[in-house]
């Protein structure tokens, strides 16, 4: 049975928290909303105001609150509670891991987590005390469900005992485990996340616009592609960055695409970025290729082969 602490009892903390308290271990949960607390401890959990790791080893779950403003993070909350933990730890008599669980920015963990403990606590990362990664896949409306049934989880630290202890954790609640060395890869993957659902939420939006606008059923034309198309059903497919897509269909298609669009005056940006990305990791290899430096342009008109159907060239 470890011994856990939850600072922050949002969403995330507290389907973290309840998970670990289901399966067996020392809980408490850490939250400044006395609301929040009388929630958690009507429902037989332990909850306090102030942190306490006098006592036995434990992991210390950073779930605190990461909004954004404008186009960064806001980590002022997050900032906050990283300092409580340290002053925590300045009185404590055994090795305790602070875990960020929260979805942060690369490089949070080492650049920002670990010195503002050390600051607050006078004490070493490595040597007093631990820090890692293993960021949340929960979603909002059946986050313990997903906690207690992981699909994926990750874990990352540069001390291999500290990732092994992790996935010791982790490792009763099933699903894939997937363990990296550098924190920055974690958080990365996190974000990475987020991004590509919400990418995928809006291509099909711009999808639906132009099937609405010509008078089809966008889902008949969405649930049937989930299954037909490469990058749905194969994990593999698309995922090796560095290399522009090619080939007889994918540049002829999306140039075709957009000019539908443009003849309905429906706008696709998304698939308009795609043209524009593709044209870049097209110069981007070429310079790879002759050895010159080559400057990212915006993209081009594609010139298409009458005889192929296939892009030509751009001009």
């Amino acid at each position: 049975m470890a011994r856990i602490f939850i600072i922050g009892s949002g969403v995330v903390g507290t389907a973290t928290g309840t998970g670990f308290d289901r399966a067996g271990h020392d809980v408490t949960f850490v939250d400044i909303s006395a609301a929040r607390l009388a929630d958690l401890r009507a429902s037989g959990l332990r909850a306090t105001d102030s942190i306490d790791l006098s006592g036995r080893e434990a992991f210390v779950f950073l779930t605190l609150p990461t909004p954004h403003v404008g186009r960064a993070y806001d980590l002022s909350a997050f900032r906050t509670g990283v300092d409580a933990v340290g002053r925590a730890l300045r009185d404590a008599t055994t090795f305790h891991t602070v875990v960020v669980r929260s979805t942060v920015p690369p490089g949070t963990c080492e650049d920002l987590v670990g010195p503002l403990l050390e600051q607050a606590s006078g004490r070493r990362v490595g040597t007093d005390f631990a820090i890692a990664s293993a960021p949340e896949f929960l979603r909002a409306a059946s986050a313990l469900e997903d906690f207690i049934f992981p699909w994926v989880t990750v874990i990352a630290a540069r001390s291999r005992r500290t990732v092994e202890r992790l996935d010791e954790l982790f490792s009763p609640f099933g699903g894939e485990i997937r363990t990296f060395s550098d924190p920055r890869t974690a958080e990365m993957i996190k974000c990475s996340h987020n991004v590509f659902n919400a990418t995928k939420i809006s291509f099909w939006n711009e999808i639906w616009r132009v099937c609405d606008t010509i008078g089809i059923d966008p889902d008949e034309v969405a649930t049937t592609v989930a299954r037909s198309a490469e990058g749905s059903i194969n994990p593999s497919y698309g995922i090796k960055g560095g290399e522009p897509y090619g080939g007889a269909c994918l540049p002829k298609d999306v140039a075709g695409f957009l000019g539908l669009a443009d003849s309905l005056q429906v706008s696709v940006p998304l698939v308009e970025g795609v043209a524009r990305v593709n044209t870049q990791m097209t110069d981007l290899r070429l310079g790879d290729v002759t050895g010159d430096v080559v400057e990212l342009r915006q993209p081009t008109e594609p010139v298409i082969d009458l005889t192929t159907g296939d892009v030509a060239a751009t001009v």
